[in-house]
Order: C-alpha cells, then structure tokens, then sequence
C-alpha cells in the first residue's frame, strides 16, 4: 500500500478532486494547510503599509492506494490537473505503509481500503 500525500494551490482544489473521481480514486482526505517553497510568499498592503505574507494557503490531499500502478496513475492523475507552470502549483509526497485498520470491521490491510 502506497499514501500519496499532495499539496496544491487552492483554486485547483474542485480539478484535482474531479480528476480523481474520474479515474474511480474517491478515498481521500483534504486539509487546509498554510506553507511556504519556491513560490516565497507575497507582499500585501494593509492600512498603507507592506507586509509580506511567508505562508500562502494550500490544500493538502492525503490518498492511499494499493499499489505501484495505481500511485504512479493518481501521481500523474494529480499533476495534470493541478499544473499551473506557475511557481506554487505544489508537491507530491509518496511512501509505503506498514498496514491499514478499518476500525468499523477491524478488516487489515488492503481489505481494509
């Protein structure tokens, strides 16, 4: 079993989502998250006086998957509809995991999923 954690712009959020749907991924989980990269945040004016804000708004998905092809399918997946070309379009994190509990049936593993 394989989590993909991906971190995208916000306004990307309904497209990344709507892709996974496409391609029968419907397990996920969102957050808000703040965060800073390459993109180096922005500067804004508020009351006349410029701030700069390091930390800019991002949504993080978290996916598991049960193997190899389908991690390589949803990372792909989620680079297409995520890509801006724009600094900031966000990362993909993906690593294996040990085991998986589904606490309703205390099914294990990737009956679990």
């Amino acid at each position: 079993m394989i989590k993909i954690e991906a971190i995208v712009r916000p306004e990307k959020m309904e497209d990344v989502k709507d892709a996974l749907a496409m391609i029968n991924v419907h397990g996920i989980t969102l957050y808000q998250v703040m965060g800073c990269g390459s993109q180096r945040g922005n500067t804004k004016k508020v009351r006349g006086r410029a701030i700069t804000v390091n930390l800019i708004p991002k949504i993080k998905f978290e996916i598991v998957v049960s193997d190899e092809e389908w991690a390589n399918i949803t990372i792909d997946t989620i680079c297409n509809a995520a890509y801006t070309g724009e600094a900031g379009d966000g990362k993909i994190f993906a690593y294996d995991l040990d085991n998986v509990v589904r606490i309703r049936t205390r099914e294990i593993g990737l009956t679990a999923l």
